[in-house]
């Protein structure tokens, strides 16, 4: 059995320590087996031979992409490449390309009250991702997000209005699975500063959702069929 390739790009805005949380997005993959190239440079995305990765994860805040590049990178994932990533690293990419948006399931747009305790409640339990995790309090920022109706939610956080009465109540999702064509698509919205992977729900959903959107042996990601995951 051949080991899986990823490809770990980072970059952006500075404030989320891009080099830091890829090397411990790094670290967390080759302890999984995984065989891992990085790079800084968004116009890896437009290479002609992407499809070789088994797993892209982006960790860039903000920033820009070429046309050329998101369109390159969206039909790799259609094929059945995964693609995987956290808080603003994916979250918060390149505000300006809808193609990028409609792929990932979501878009950052507030985090009221900046860095906050909350809670987060997991919805779906029976998932291998979320498996034996238990609501948990959580303190970094609270992402309010735009979010496509047609992912499948992990967890989510309830606004409690403190910092913006008006959103007081709103359920948000903050952890997600989706398919985008072949390839699947996780997200989880925690993970603002690289501290926050000494916690552990926050480490073990997005090592699990990770391992989770990794392409199958059979080159083939349809219909979202599950790997196994590691459970610690």
């Amino acid at each position: 059995m051949s080991q899986k390739k990823v490809l770990i790009v980072w970059g952006g805005w500075e404030g989320h320590e891009p080099g830091k949380c890829a090397a411990i997005v790094e670290k967390t993959l080759v302890e999984e087996g995984f065989v891992v190239a990085k790079e800084n440079q968004t116009s890896v995305f437009a290479d002609s031979n992407l499809a070789r990765f088994d797993l892209i994860i982006p960790i860039i805040s903000m920033g820009n992409i070429a046309d050329a590049e998101s369109k390159n990178l969206s039909a790799v994932v259609e094929s059945g490449v995964g693609l995987a990533g956290f808080h603003g690293g994916m979250g918060d990419s390149f505000r300006l390309n809808t193609d990028y948006q409609f792929m990932t399931g979501g878009q950052w747009v507030a985090h009221p009250g900046n860095i906050i305790s909350y809670r987060i409640n997991i919805v779906d339990k029976s998932d291998p991702i979320t498996a034996g995790i238990e609501d948990f309090t959580y303190e970094s920022e609270q992402y309010y997000m735009h979010v496509d109706p047609s992912n499948h939610v992990l967890a989510k956080t309830t606004f409690s209005g403190d910092h913006c009465s008006w959103i007081k109540g709103v359920q948000m999702p903050v952890v997600w699975k989706r398919m985008h064509g072949r390839g699947k698509v996780f997200y989880s919205s925690l993970g603002h500063r690289p501290s926050e992977f000494a916690v552990y729900e926050m480490a073990m959903l997005l090592r699990r959702g990770m391992l989770w959107a990794a392409r199958e042996e059979n080159g083939d990601n349809r219909n979202g069929a599950r790997p196994r995951v590691k459970v610690a």
